[in-house]
Formats: structure tokens, sequence, C-alpha cells
């Protein structure tokens, strides 16, 4: 016969399991997590309190997460990008029919643009 405080142990150890199982698979089927730490100034921390507002991001991890994604993304297009340059060797790679090559001015008006 078990005991009535052996008895609350295994009740709390199931409630745990179960909860640690839930947060597992919460978590997203990737499996494990990992943790990082960054440091930010002040004034970073202000900004990335903005964007957090601005795009109703919940939690600094979820800003962290968004913001890895879109560097992610960006590689991938410089990595494109070298790519079509290693492909035609550094000569201008020709444009579709039809489409006029932009023009000396065109092209530092671009460059002088601000986002």
């Amino acid at each position: 016969m078990t005991s009535k405080t052996e008895r609350k142990t295994h009740a709390a150890d199931t409630t745990t399991r179960k909860r640690t199982s839930q947060t597992r698979r919460k978590q997203g089927d990737s499996g494990a997590t990992s943790v990082a730490q960054v440091r930010l100034r002040p004034d970073e921390m202000a900004d990335l309190q903005q964007v957090m507002r601005t795009l109703q991001l919940h939690s600094l991890s979820d800003a962290l997460r968004e913001g890895l994604r879109l560097l992610s993304r960006e590689a991938t297009e410089v990595a494109a990008s070298q790519e079509i340059r290693d492909f035609y060797r550094g000569a201008q790679a020709p444009t579709p029919e039809g489409v006029v090559p932009a023009t000396a001015d065109e092209l530092a008006a671009a460059d002088e643009t601000e986002w």
C-alpha cells in the first residue's frame, strides 16, 4: 500500500511530465531550441522596443527571430546577386526584351534614394 505522500509525489511528477511534453510540442517540430544572448545599447533597445510595438511583436524572442529571418533573406539575395555577377563574369547582364537599360543619371538617382 502506498502512503498519501507517495501518491502526491507521483501525481506531481505526472503533472510535471505532461507540462514538459506540452511545452516541447509548442516549441515546434524542430526539436530542441537554443538560447542566445545579445548586448544592446540603450538606444538600440529603445529602437527594438519601438519596432516591437509597431509590428505587434509580443516578446524580445519574437523580435529577434524576425530580425534573423530578415537577415537570412537579405543574405540569400546577396548570394544570388553574387552568383549572377559570377555567371556574367563582370559583364552587364542582358536586359529582358523591350526593357531599356537605365541611364547613368537614373542609376545615380537610385543610389541617392533613402528608404
